[in-house]
């Protein structure tokens, strides 16, 4: 979608250095910048760079006011965000055309709006909802009595269980399982057998979600497991039953949260971080790379980062590391 350099800039509140009538078409790296292009330098060590390419324009920081080149400068506080915002003006979501394709199934008293586009394979049973502009994709599976809002986008081979609740403007990527029974049983010490333990709760997403591919989330066993507004979690990522998740919390990818664990707003969680059952992590916690949470700890600390297993603040966690290699070297 072709825009100026200004109608870019309006967008995404960056003020205009150079000719603001320039055309853009899309958006690239440094290294791949065609002319039409928009990039961005979020640091001046790559603002030479920026400038030789053959982008039509960049996006950087107030680092490049002073900057002796041709090419339109829009200058903002934070060219990534401001990049990733100005990428949804160059490249819109794709609009896919309404309507139900003949080899997809559709039980007669499922309820879909007029402008909703269901894909080939694609099986939809009884009792279901479906609001306005949402794309189900080939081969995916919604269950009986599920509801999906508006504007949402499941790519192929998603699976809804019975009874999901998803939101608005939620994506949900390819092979995810939304809703699947949790790892709950009971011990019965006469037989030494395991006895399931009813798994008949709820799953809730809320609006603004998005959810990486090949990702598992249980439903509740008496209860809910909810997934709150704004929280992005990343492929292979498994959340298990009666689990909270607050609102606008990261979760890396291969990361694995027990049954009724709770986690704050703002939670950011590096690749393959453990939490046990029954954790709590409070607002604004940082988990990084690996982290292990043992059961029914509380993490706190807005903005302070944990690190190792058990999980303690980074800075004890590099001391401890130093004292171990300074113990090594003495033995």
């Amino acid at each position: 979608m072709e825009r100026t350099v200004q109608e870019v800039a309006d967008f995404i509140q960056a003020r205009v250095i150079g000719n603001g009538t320039a055309r853009l078409t899309g958006i690239s790296s440094i290294s791949g910048a065609k002319s039409g292009d928009l990039i961005f330098v979020h640091e001046e060590k790559g603002l030479s760079a920026a400038l030789r390419s053959g982008a039509s324009a960049v996006i950087a920081g107030t680092f490049a006011s002073q900057a002796s080149t041709n090419k339109p400068l829009l200058i903002c506080p934070q060219p990534r965000l401001a990049f990733a915002k100005a990428a949804q003006l160059l490249r819109p979501k794709i609009e896919h055309a309404p309507g139900i394709h003949p080899s997809a199934i559709v039980h007669p008293t499922a309820c879909l709006h007029d402008s909703v586009t269901i894909a080939e394979r694609v099986v939809i049973s009884e009792r279901v909802e479906i609001a306005a502009k949402t794309f189900i994709g080939v081969g995916s599976v919604i269950g009986a009595d599920s509801s999906i809002g508006t504007d949402c986008e499941l790519h192929p081979n998603v699976t809804l269980y019975p009874g999901v609740r998803v939101g608005n403007r939620v994506i949900v990527h390819a092979g995810t399982v939304l809703g699947s029974d949790g790892f709950g049983y009971v011990h019965d010490p006469a037989t030494s057998r395991y006895e399931k333990f009813p798994q008949i709760g709820r799953l809730e997403i809320e609006d603004d979600v998005e959810i990486g591919a090949n990702v598992t989330i249980d439903r509740g066993a008496l209860q809910v497991t909810r997934i709150k507004r704004g929280t992005k979690i990343d492929n292979l990522v498994h959340i298990g039953h009666n689990v909270q998740v607050g609102e606008d919390v990261v979760i890396a990818a291969q990361t694995g949260l027990s049954g009724s664990v709770i986690v704050g707003d703002d939670v950011v969680m590096g690749g393959q971080v453990g939490i046990a059952d029954r954790v709590r992590i409070e607002d604004g916690a940082i988990l990084g790379a690996q982290t292990g949470v043992p059961s029914k700890k509380v993490i706190r600390g807005k903005g302070v980062i944990f690190w190792g297993t058990p999980a303690r603040p980074i800075k004890e966690y590099l001391k401890q590391l130093a004292m171990l290699a300074r113990i090594s070297k003495k033995e």
